[in-house]
């Protein structure tokens, strides 16, 4: 059994599990729900996790195009592929592990392969679930990279959701939108943004003697970091990388002559942002220091998502010190 949080369950059940409480807005299901009144072949698919993923306002408002599957992802994806060939736009929805892992084949033959418009959507990215190892999507970057014709969006946080929705939606192909739902726990809601130009970054801090690259919800750790050393007197940019695939360009002309360049993400440093900016700055013949922050090549425990980045190194802390670490081997 794939999920511990069904249609069923109630949302002081679901919060028990260790999910997100609900939000007080719905970036997601809201966004995806005015889409789809604006485009008939916006169709709604899920696989028994409307309330986690906040299709039930799809489902309420439009449910002639709303499919429940039941716990049967790789069914739901054969089923995306066959309504994208009759023309009509599916959205898929699970847990990033769910949405990714155990569906990948299908992904792959039924979805990425014909080059379909089918757009995945899973949300509990990386360490931001108590429900552990099972519930923890720490390569499901890397996996959708690795797929030909698959883009790859992450939005920074719950108020850059709609821009990154209706950058999937508007764009002909296969996407994966990997997202962390608003729970009441973001420290400062940014205003929301309203393009997400797909394959762009956007630079949130000028570079100064280097770089912190950062995706998902580490952008709010990387600028945090960027505050703990410009106490210390060290200046560093910050560049939000929404689009994991295909990956701005520019980076390796920004990293040009810094001193040190970080990664920031929320998923294993193998095959993820890290590897991403490392391949393009080792392709480009960019020197400078470099270092990966993410999860280490090693399972992590359920807990809560201070204590799991702390424990595991994805906090504002770590951030700095391993750029303390990387400035120290660099070429400038």
């Amino acid at each position: 059994m794939s999920s511990v949080t069904p249609d069923n369950l109630t949302v002081q059940d679901f919060n028990q599990r260790g999910a997100a409480a609900a939000p007080s807005r719905k970036f997601y299901g809201e966004k995806l729900l005015e889409l789809a009144r604006q485009d008939p072949r916006i169709v709604c698919l899920t696989a028994d996790l409307t309330l986690p993923t906040e299709t039930d306002l799809f489902r309420d408002a439009l449910p002639k195009r709303f499919l429940q599957v039941g716990i049967a992802e790789a069914n739901m994806i054969g089923i995306a592929g066959g309504m994208a060939r009759s023309g009509e736009i599916p959205f898929v929805h699970s847990f990033c592990v769910f949405a990714t892992r155990r569906c990948y084949d299908q992904i792959a033959m039924q979805v990425a392969y014909p080059k379909l418009n089918v757009k995945i959507v899973g949300v509990i990215p990386g360490l931001t679930t108590l429900l552990g190892v099972s519930h923890q999507a720490i390569d499901d970057i890397a996996l959708m990279r690795a797929l030909p014709n698959m883009t790859v969006i992450e939005p920074s946080g719950p108020a850059a959701v709609p821009a990154a929705v209706r950058a999937a939606a508007a764009h002909d192909g296969p996407v994966y939108l990997r997202l962390k739902r608003a729970d009441g726990t973001e420290t400062a809601l940014a205003p929301e943004e309203l393009v997400l130009p797909i394959g762009a970054v956007r630079v949130l801090r000028p570079p100064g003697e280097g770089l912190l690259l950062a995706c998902g919800m580490m952008v709010e750790q990387a600028l945090r970091a960027a505050d703990l050393l410009a106490a210390e007197k060290i200046a560093v940019g910050v560049v939000n990388v929404p689009t994991l695939k295909p990956l701005d360009p520019r980076i390796a002309t920004m990293a040009e002559g810094m001193r040190a360049v970080v990664t920031c993400e929320n998923h294993s440093i193998i095959g993820g942002l890290g590897s991403a900016v490392a391949e393009q700055l080792m392709e480009a013949g960019v020197r400078t220091g470099f270092r990966r922050i993410g999860v280490r090549d090693v399972f992590a425990e359920g807990g809560t998502t201070p204590y799991l980045f702390a424990r595991y190194g994805l906090d504002a802390t770590a951030i700095a010190q391993a750029y303390r670490e990387a400035r120290g081997r660099g070429s400038v």
